[in-house]
């Protein structure tokens, strides 16, 4: 097949089971920041990549972002000029520290690893996460390709923020919404525990914290999720006293970040908006200053994170995460994830290559399904095919391809029977309920086109087939595009491609390629 060979750029070492590729096929993706005329559009990436942290390295900018239960965890991306942005890597190939990650005791798809804090000193990345239940981690690597390896604290900081000083001193920062006491801990210069911990700010609803020095003044950035809006303080010194004031919120821009130096000496600000479906994207803004209080815009329009600005750097080349992946490498491309950590053995690159191979993971239903592979929708209008084989299903295998988020719609193959099945799964709070919108339409033959396409402005969803890769039959209606923080994933509506069977074990769904375009 055309397109197959692959520019192998190994991303980071996964344990072998899971290395990151970049595909070599062309990228379709749906949106496009850079409108190539000086100008780009927020957000840089119309897709959810939440609870950014963003620093410069040189000429380089690096941000890493939330990815919960999906595995790999902890994406990095990387970019020469904050707008066109590509992924590095994710920080670690399994998520450990409770068996939920392997969906055993119910599985947790709003748990996991979140909030991460990006810091660089010495040659020298690190990130600071705390896993939901466990103590902070505080990972590291020369290349933020990796390896990366990890130090676990002495105790839990909730979504810390990492601070070097110019003394060398090391801290956590780090404030619980709920609560709101801004409490400051020291590490040892090798920020491998907590030595200290101190009281140092109130800030009623505080959380998600980011903390820099600019000038001879300490800034300290907070979430505040009850108004959606992100507020900053300002301290000669870490212990005060600090005065505060609101900045923006998510009608002028976004509630969470923090600001990063330019190679030249401006300041750009970056903050996540919830987006409905599509999660919580990422905006990027042009800071100014004004009595050394950071300014949100343009002195012509100032507290609003403009839609339209200038490139914060001219120049640099176009950029984007892969989205199409023809499954021809050695390795999956890196804009995959698993719904949990994987059963490595019940999946293959290699056992047919130019295929993804898809063996019938255990799972009584699609939610609690092991070996889910997603990648991130993206808005406005997303369109997903996958070829697929499904001459070695088995029975009891339900194999196919949709969403997975609030509402999971699939579009299975019910093995042995050359029957299509649509069944939508709405997670509640008292669990999953199912609703079979088709239980069997039949088709000819062992060659499928699935498609999922999904319609952010109108929150739907509509899946369809087809028998010769040309004329599509829409299946089941449309389905909900939402987004709910109490259920559901927490992250925005996932493509995903699925095959399982109650009984644990069956045949497998080959996978000839996932092609992603706008419509």
């Amino acid at each position: 097949m055309a397109g197959k060979a692959r520019l192998l750029l190994h991303c980071t070492t996964m344990g072998g089971a899971l290395a990151l590729a970049a595909p070599a096929t062309i990228n379709a993706q749906v949106w496009r920041s850079d409108r190539g005329d000086g100008n780009y559009a927020n957000p840089p990436l119309n897709a959810d990549y939440p609870d950014p942290d963003i620093i410069r390295v040189g000429a380089d900018f690096y941000f890493a972002s939330t990815t919960f239960a999906n595995a790999p965890g902890i994406t990095l991306l990387h970019s020469r000029d904050l707008v066109n942005w590509d992924i590095v890597s994710h920080l670690l190939s399994r998520l450990d520290g409770s068996p939920t990650f392997d969906m055993a005791d119910g599985g947790s798809y709003r748990h996991g690893f979140y909030a991460p804090s990006l810091r660089y000193r010495r040659g020298v990345f690190y990130v600071a996460v705390t896993p939901v239940g466990q103590h902070t981690r505080i990972y590291r690597a020369r290349d933020p390709k990796g390896p990366w390896t990890h130090v676990t604290l002495n105790r839990a900081a909730f979504d810390p923020a990492l601070f070097f000083d110019d003394d060398g001193a090391v801290y956590l920062a780090t404030s619980i919404g709920s609560d709101g006491t801004i409490t400051l801990h020291t590490l040892d210069r090798d920020a491998t525990r907590i030595t200290a911990s101190r009281v140092i700010h109130y800030n009623k609803g505080a959380e998600g914290s980011k903390l820099l020095k600019r000038n001879g003044y300490y800034y300290l950035f907070n979430a505040i999720p009850g108004k959606l809006a992100l507020t900053v303080s300002r301290a000669r010194a870490l212990d005060g006293p600090w005065e505060t004031r609101p900045q923006i919120d998510d009608t002028t821009g976004g509630h969470q970040g923090a600001l990063v130096d330019l190679p030249d000496g401006g300041w750009y600000g970056f903050v996540m908006r919830d987006s409905g479906a599509i999660g919580r994207v990422t905006n990027i803004s042009p800071v100014f200053w004004r009595d050394d209080w950071p300014v949100w815009g343009t002195p012509d329009a100032p507290g609003r994170v403009p839609d339209v600005a200038r490139k914060p750097i001219a120049g640099q080349s176009f950029a984007e995460p892969p989205s199409s992946d023809d499954f021809a490498a050695r390795t999956l491309g890196r804009q995959w994830q698993w719904n949990h950590n994987p059963l490595d053995r019940r999946w293959s690159l290699g056992e047919r290559p130019g295929w993804l191979r898809l063996h019938a993971a255990p799972g009584s239903q699609f939610w609690w399904a092991r070996n889910t592979l997603v990648q991130k929708g993206q808005a406005p209008r997303a369109r997903g095919e996958v070829l697929v084989d499904t001459s070695a299903l088995r029975p009891g295998d339900v194999c196919g391809f949709g969403t997975l988020g609030k509402f999971s719609a699939q579009l299975s193959v019910l093995g042995r029977t050359n029957t299509l099945t649509m069944r939508v799964t709405e997670d509640r709070k008292d669990g999953p309920h199912i609703d079979i919108r088709e239980p069997a339409r039949r088709f000819r033959g062992t060659r499928l086109w699935l498609r999922t396409e999904m319609d952010f402005p109108a929150k739907v969803a509509t899946l369809s087939y087809s028998e010769d890769g040309r004329r599509f039959t829409p299946i089941g209606g449309t389905v909900p595009l939402v987004f709910d923080w109490q259920t559901g994933t927490f992250q925005g509506v996932q493509f995903a491609l699925s095959c399982y069977n109650p009984a644990g074990k069956g045949g497998w769904l080959d996978v000839d390629r996932f092609t992603l375009s706008k419509w």
